[in-house]
């Protein structure tokens, strides 16, 4: 009798007994002894269980051969397939709980009214909000040529010391411009950022012009297509100034390239993997910039250059034509100057799209200067004391400005297994690589780099992806039942693991400057206690987290948060126009 599996062998157990089970299993242990065809042998088992934290007994290691065999095969044959970067798995992320209701929302937008008349100095110009911006191109008091020919004339004296551009569109930037000021001349007024000059970061499709993923495999690749958020901004009446940086496969801040750099301290990266979109931003080269979020792509540069970031809730902007680094996990959101402006990006890239199999239907609703004293905001103690006093100072504004400050109840889980998410799905996502080794082309090859964590990526046991999946969705209900009553939580950056904590559980996040500190220029300068190293000023950034769908909250209270403080003019020092 020729048993074909595993799995037919224990068919057989439940019809024929015991005896024709003891029977086949002295067949197995006969078959085990000839030589394998493809040298996996029980010993083979027994060093792959290392691998796993497992153990099982010769007999059990006999019994498998077969099926491990098959599975060779099965492995030879989904290998051979082609698995562009935009397939999609078939089961996709819904942060969204069955029993916890989510509020839907109408697209509605109100800004604050902008007072002051427009400036005279072109850097001033430069580094002024899209709030204000948009006011004084309906006004007439600038027009979209000039803002456009302002950032164009920035970015080729700046670009050069801060890498932050890919590459420059300014014959489309012409183009877009000069429609924009004949739009708005006709009375066709698109929204808020019709005639604003920004930036895309180098993950998004655009028509004809190359999109690289920061990454050597992949420089001279062209689109045919924009991506939906692109599409979304030049409906919106938008000016694309160019592709910003990124690290190679939206890993730091690293590309093909060149090292993007921050503008308060040209000696340091800008942190990634948004790297050139936040060094833009804070340089004043574009009115903002569009970036990405897996795992802290969209914060820790807007930490590292003093910028406004938003991430959004999982879902609410469609990711189309972006390159796929998570599935589960990738979000596209907004770096700019002052936080109103976030919710003007949010307002114009928000929306369903069928193309995006993890798109949610949701509106995006915004009510400038609400009363905050209404708000219920939660904080976690922990998180303060081991702060600076940048962070102690945002928590003061809060109680000063009249918030009722409550104890949050972040959930004490170990959220470090999360990270699994991104090695494995990115792994998947660029296989290709791996397998080919063209991973070797990458710019960056240490230890925690991608071409190293994706080949151990590759000994993550399915079943135990299954079981990091499982805990993230006890993540998702614990943190969803912590915010039952709370209208935002507030702390440091990186605090209790909140960051990668609710990129999985997909809760927005804003980060927003808070204050100052001194850091050194460059590291391992002075002594061995740190004596006598030169310093720069530094921007410090605090974070506001909301409820899924709750960014509207949180942008409102950081915009009151942001008068309050009084730092977010502060410009970084050597880029005058």
């Amino acid at each position: 009798m020729m048993i074909s599996s595993r799995r037919e062998l224990l068919r057989l157990a439940a019809l024929t007994g015991a005896g024709a089970i003891a029977g086949c299993a002295r067949n197995e242990a006969a078959a085990a002894e000839e030589p394998p065809a493809n040298g996996i042998t029980p010993q083979t088992v027994a060093e792959a269980e290392k691998l796993q934290g497992i153990s099982f007994t010769p007999a059990e290691r006999a019994l498998m051969i077969e099926d491990v065999e098959g599975s060779l095969e099965t492995l030879a044959a989904l290998r051979a397939m082609e698995m562009p970067n935009h397939l999609a798995p078939a089961l996709t992320f819904d942060p969204k709980l069955p029993r916890k209701r989510t509020p839907s929302q109408k697209n509605t937008l109100s800004l604050s009214p902008v007072a002051r008349a427009a400036p005279k100095s072109e850097d001033d110009l430069a580094f002024a909000s899209v709030v204000e911006l948009s006011a004084w191109l309906r006004a007439g008091a600038v027009t979209s040529a000039q803002l456009t020919e302002l950032y164009l004339k920035r970015i080729a004296a700046h670009d050069g010391k801060l890498n932050a551009f890919i590459t420059v569109t300014p014959d489309l930037a012409r183009e877009q411009a000069a429609k924009a000021d004949a739009d708005l001349r006709e009375g066709r007024d698109r929204g808020p950022l019709h005639g604003i000059p920004y930036a895309m970061k180098d993950l998004a499709d655009t028509k004809d012009v190359r999109t690289t993923w920061g990454a050597a495999p992949f420089k001279d690749r062209v689109p045919d297509d924009d991506a939906e958020a692109v599409r979304k901004l030049r409906l919106a009446g938008a000016v694309l100034l160019g592709k910003t940086a990124c690290g190679a496969i939206a890993w730091g801040d690293q590309w093909f390239g060149a090292k993007t750099r921050n503008p308060w301290n040209p000696e340091e990266g800008s942190s990634g993997s948004s790297a050139g979109s936040a060094s833009a931003v804070a340089a004043g080269l574009c009115a903002f910039a569009i970036g990405t979020e897996t795992y802290g792509s969209i914060i820790s540069p807007s930490e590292r250059c003093g910028t406004t970031g938003l991430r959004p809730t999982f879902g609410r902007v469609s990711r189309a034509g972006f390159m796929a680094l998570c599935w589960s996990l990738d979000k596209v959101g907004a770096i700019c100057r002052s936080v109103e402006d976030t919710a003007a990006v949010l307002s114009q890239i928000n929306g369903y799209d069928a193309d995006d199999p993890g798109a949610a239907r949701m509106g995006f609703a915004y009510e400038a200067m609400p009363d905050v004293s209404k708000m219920t905001v939660g904080y976690v103690p922990q998180w303060f004391d081991q702060g600076d006093e940048t962070d102690r100072k945002a928590l003061q504004t809060l109680r000063d400005l009249g918030v009722t400050l409550k104890e949050f109840s972040w959930p004490q889980i170990d959220y470090r297994t999360l990270t699994a998410i991104v090695l494995v799905e990115s792994a998947a996502a660029f296989a290709e690589l791996t397998l080919s080794n063209r991973d070797d082309e990458l710019v960056s090859q240490g230890k925690n780099a991608w071409p190293n964590t994706w080949r151990g990526a590759r000994f993550v046991s399915a079943v135990d992806y299954i079981q990091i999946d499982r805990l993230r969705r006890r993540c998702m209900e614990e943190i969803g039942a912590a915010f039952e009553g709370f209208d935002a939580l507030i702390g440091p950056n990186f605090a209790g693991g909140a960051l990668l904590a609710t990129n999985a559980t997909g809760h927005p996040q804003l980060i927003l400057r808070a204050g100052y500190s001194q850091r050194p220029a460059k590291l391992g300068e002075g002594n061995e206690h740190g004596e006598g190293r030169a310093t720069f000023r530094a921007p410090r950034g605090v974070s506001l987290w909301g409820d899924l769908f709750g960014e509207g909250k949180i942008i409102a209270l950081g915009a009151v948060m942001e008068r309050e403080l009084g730092v977010a003019s502060g410009r970084p020092p050597g880029f005058s126009t």
